[in-house]
């Protein structure tokens, strides 16, 4: 039986450690976690998603604020584990990746080693893929570049955006995590090196500014901006008189002619002030379906336009 030692910190990791733990053929001997952070507005403390997980579970949880710190690391030999899976967790120091025997594994949210970095999500529906996909690797140096050991496809539907696909991406990590578990306890687990493609794109840490409308971009473009930001962080523009409008859904619109003629360019309003709020950027029209308002409820566009005066707009 394997000892493991898992870390992670979001809920998208939960459904693996559940996973490991399902399994009769690992023991999960302690779990790494993010310190405790203030959240909601009283600012308390609150723990992660995988630590409440491994309470529930009675199992013993490391929150260092120091990897690097002799004190952690020799807590953490303690443990005799055999192998550790790392899922969204943060950057370790080779003595804590290459400590156990059998080393560390990653699961990474794309189809390396495309999308290495931060939001392998967010970034390939930005992109507009249709595909994409979960990858299990051993940890080396170099962040997302170590040998492969499975990778499964993952389809990325035109409704998709950042919670449906985190969802299933979620789902296949976990199995994709408990097969390579598996194989590496068999002793058949593969170990290929990543192959470096003529285009690779990264995908880096989301900042506020990434999800500002740029409105010189095309509609296409703009559209899969909002769908790789929604719901978390969201994309959004200002409107004239300087509020913030956060955008959850939006669309390329084609019949231009319904929405008057083009004679604002790009960054120019059009509403009929009932049924649609059209955005013209430097190819096309997007058309906001599902918008907030600074101080306001999440609404689709008819909501809001029945509350919003469409002469601020001019």
């Amino acid at each position: 039986m394997l000892n493991i030692i898992f870390m992670g910190t979001p809920d998208f990791a939960v459904p693996t450690l559940e996973a490991l733990i399902s399994w009769d053929g690992c023991r999960v001997v302690a779990v790494l976690t993010a310190p405790d952070r203030p959240a909601g507005r009283g600012r308390q403390l609150q723990g992660s998603a995988v630590k409440a997980a491994a309470r529930a579970h009675g199992l013993p949880v490391l929150q260092p604020t120091n990897l690097k710190s002799p004190e952690f690391q020799a807590e953490l030999k303690s443990y005799a584990a055999d192998l550790q899976v790392v899922v969204a967790f943060r950057m370790l120091p080779e003595t804590v990746w290459n400590m156990p025997p059998l080393g560390s594994i990653n699961i990474h949210a794309s189809l390396l080693p495309q999308y290495r970095g931060a939001a392998p999500i967010n970034w390939a529906l930005i992109h507009g893929d249709t595909q994409t996909g979960v990858s299990s690797f051993f940890l080396r140096h170099e962040i997302d570049t170590g040998n492969l050991i499975y990778q499964d496809a993952v389809d990325i539907a035109p409704e998709d955006d950042f919670g449906s696909l985190y969802e299933k991406l979620q789902a296949a990590g976990a199995a994709l995590a408990l097969r390579s578990v598996q194989a590496i306890a068999a002793g058949t687990a593969p170990s290929l090196p990543q192959h470096e493609l003529p285009e690779l794109r990264p995908a880096p840490k989301l900042t506020k500014e990434t999800g500002r409308l740029d409105v010189m971009k095309s509609a296409p473009a703009l559209a899969n901006l909002v769908r790789g930001l929604s719901p978390l962080p969201t994309a959004f523009t200002q409107l004239p008189d300087g509020r913030t409008l956060k955008v959850f859904k939006a669309q390329p619109f084609s019949d231009e002619e319904a929405s008057g003629p083009d004679t604002g360019g790009a960054g120019h309003w059009y509403s009929d002030g009932r049924t649609y709020l059209r955005l013209q950027t430097g190819d096309g029209l997007l058309d906001l379906l599902d918008v907030q308002l600074e101080g306001k409820k999440r609404m689709a566009i008819q909501d809001f336009l029945r509350g919003f005066d469409v002469k601020l707009l001019d």
